[in-house]
């Protein structure tokens, strides 16, 4: 794993394949409009393939300038384009309006759908998915389908990444959230994900629940407060890597490539703790590299040694 954010060729088996939306986010503001490409799932591959991890994505976006823009992101830092991908008639936006006063108003014009290739004959190690794409129908029952017939063959990760604008209502979208769970082996939401989901419970309650529909490790992240990563056997608490923030865009997608990234290297030790710890400091340096720079400028594979290497070793406690 030597990519640095470079193109490369594609290869017949895939490390990992995400499955999700690719978006350009529209910010207009009284100085101008600004485009940037987006959507979660599409800042996860792209994370990943900047981290060396041979990436698949696959998503929808229009054949117009705008999925021109995406794809020639996404292909140079490396990811791989699955069959399909320039099926919409426009592609996707989530247009953020700021005010002179610091205000905002959002809109999205959203279609999503996926048409699945057949991943069983060469699964990747680790197959992603999350977002709008895992509760945005027609599409949504697709990714299902996909999980459905690969759970058992690769490790299934899941970040709902909530967005309560697109969703349902409350008890849909948690149903909707369940049934994928069940599905899958890492589930990672932030702090706000879960108070959403579960403004009942507490973060640690809300841990130990995923875990009963069926999780094998769930991931919470608390911003600069760290992350909580438990599993049946054991939890535990890792410190964020302190940092000056000039944004937080792509944080949470830089944790997730990065924690997916951990995962594929982790070698023998399953999620022992020590594993754990190991799974959360490389998450929590990656996050911080994405913060301390504008944008969702997620670091490369370099970037990431480095940081690892002059940070001091973070504390976790249990």
């Amino acid at each position: 794993m030597h990519n640095n954010g470079k193109p490369h060729p594609p290869r017949q088996v895939l490390d990992v394949v995400v499955i999700g939306e690719a978006l350009v986010d529209v910010v207009i503001t009284p100085e101008g409009t600004n485009e940037h490409p987006g959507g979660s799932p599409a800042n996860v591959a792209y994370g990943l393939a900047r981290l060396g991890v041979n990436t698949g994505l696959l998503t929808s976006m229009g054949a117009d300038r705008r999925g021109d823009a995406l794809e020639e992101h996404l292909t140079g830092a490396g990811v791989t384009l699955l069959p399909g991908p320039r099926s919409q008639k426009r592609t996707s936006t989530a247009t953020a309006t700021i005010a002179g006063d610091g205000s905002a108003g959002y809109a999205f014009d959203i279609t999503w759908d996926v048409k699945a290739p057949d991943l069983a004959l060469t699964p990747p190690k680790v197959l992603h998915t999350g977002s709008i794409a895992s509760f945005l129908p027609p599409g949504a029952g697709g990714v299902k389908a996909i999980l459905q017939e690969l759970r058992s063959q690769c490790i299934i990760t899941y970040d709902p990444n909530i967005r309560p604008a697109l969703l349902g209502s409350h008890a849909e979208a948690r149903r909707t959230f369940e049934e994928l769970v069940h599905l899958t082996a890492v589930v990672k939401l932030s702090d706000e994900d879960a108070g959403w989901l579960y403004p009942e419970k507490g973060l640690e309650e809300t841990a130990t629940h995923i875990l009963g529909l069926g999780a094998d490790l769930a991931v919470i992240t608390t911003g600069p407060s760290g992350s909580l990563l438990a599993t049946p056997a054991a939890s535990l608490t890792v410190a964020a890597v302190k940092t000056s923030v000039v944004d937080t865009i792509g944080a949470g997608d830089s944790y997730m490539a990065a924690l997916i990234l951990g995962l594929l290297t982790r070698g023998a030790g399953g999620l022992a703790p020590a594993v754990l710890d190991q799974l959360g400091c490389m998450a929590a340096a990656a996050a911080a590299i994405t913060v301390s720079r504008a944008g969702a400028r997620l670091p490369t594979e370099d970037e990431l040694r480095a940081s690892l290497q002059h940070q001091p070793q973070l504390q976790s406690h249990p």
